[in-house]
């Protein structure tokens, strides 16, 4: 049996697709399993013991003629609700072909009925999500798994999977242990967060009596060298390997930051994590994509950048932090 699966969004969004994986291969432990994903997210699976083969989409070719190299798969399924992985999925023309997409997009329904033999739907909408914060919003690995389990899946793995090694250990072993990390990215700086409060946080996080480790990829660049040219952190570090990075959140007391990749990270290390989700469509984000299957907190940014909305705001994270570590 062959299998194709297609995730080619981002690298969170493929680790919390983990699960799936692990389910289909131990659904199918005898198929070969090939997995489309992008230059960019591939990283993440770089080491999986749960597929056989490695696709990257670049953009150079169409979903559709990329997908088409891909034939003679006897099952295909887009591990994600867009647009490219239905495309890939489709074009190979498996037997069966199966994703999803949200309930209220009914115009994707429509058109995907055209492409696929199967179509899970998904209850999760922001709208819907601020308006009745009561109704349940599944989190993204449950609505991946339910799809993976449509395709067949039966025996169903609900641990994220990134595969560590001593050697990504011993990379950034000269760092100070049991740190809280912080994830710099440039959503610290903008929409109910500043720079400055965020150079404040660090000094506020010092009240914890923890080292203070900041990462940071390219778009925390600018607030990586604030923080360290301001020394409110015992390091700065950026421009790590993949499970480098992964490594530094492995040995962290508590991970802190932004709602990026980074969460979904720290949750597959099963480190404590808190995050700060962007103030608009909170009800939604902080359900469908919070830390999974760890001691957490999430938090909402304020509406404003008021002196008393910031201070407020660095309080309750450290208050946050503090009940974790």
């Amino acid at each position: 049996m062959r299998i194709v699966l297609s995730r080619t969004d981002r690298v969170g969004d493929l680790i919390l697709s983990t699960p799936a994986i692990a389910s289909v291969r131990r659904s199918f432990p005898h198929a070969h399993i090939t997995l489309a994903c992008s230059r960019y997210n591939v990283v993440v699976v770089e080491r999986s013991r749960d597929v056989d083969e490695l696709v990257t989409f670049s953009g150079d070719r169409s979903p559709r003629a990329f997908g088409a190299a891909l034939r003679g798969a006897d099952l295909a399924v887009a591990l994600a609700p867009r647009d490219i992985d239905h495309r890939i999925v489709a074009a190979t023309r498996a037997p069966r072909r199966v994703g999803y997409t949200y309930a209220r997009r009914y115009l994707a329904r429509l058109v995907l009925r055209t492409m696929l033999t199967d179509v899970v739907l998904s209850a999760a909408d922001p709208a819907v999500a601020e308006r009745r914060p009561d109704r349940p919003v599944a989190h993204e690995v449950d609505q991946v798994l339910a799809v993976v389990q449509a395709a067949g899946a039966t025996r169903v793995a609900h641990g994220l999977v990134l595969h560590v090694t001593d050697a990504d250990r011993a990379a950034v072993a000269d760092l100070p242990e049991r740190p809280i990390v912080v994830q710099l990215a440039k959503r610290w700086t903008e929409h109910g967060s500043t720079e400055n409060s965020c150079v404040q946080l660090f000094r506020d996080l010092r009240t914890l009596g923890r080292p203070l480790v900041a990462t940071y990829a390219d778009d925390g660049r600018t607030l990586a060298e604030r923080i360290r040219r301001e020394g409110v952190a015992d390091a700065v570090i950026g421009d790590l390997r993949f499970y480098a990075w992964a490594a530094v959140f492995e040995r962290a007391a508590c991970v802190l930051t932004i709602d990026t990749g980074a969460t979904h990270v720290a949750s597959a290390v099963r480190v404590p994590t808190v995050v700060l989700f962007e103030h608009k469509w909170f009800e939604l984000a902080s359900r469908e994509w919070s830390p999974y299957r760890v001691p957490n907190a999430v938090l909402r940014k304020p509406p404003d950048e008021s002196d008393a909305a910031l201070r407020a705001s660095r309080a309750e994270i450290v208050a946050a932090v503090a009940t974790l570590l």
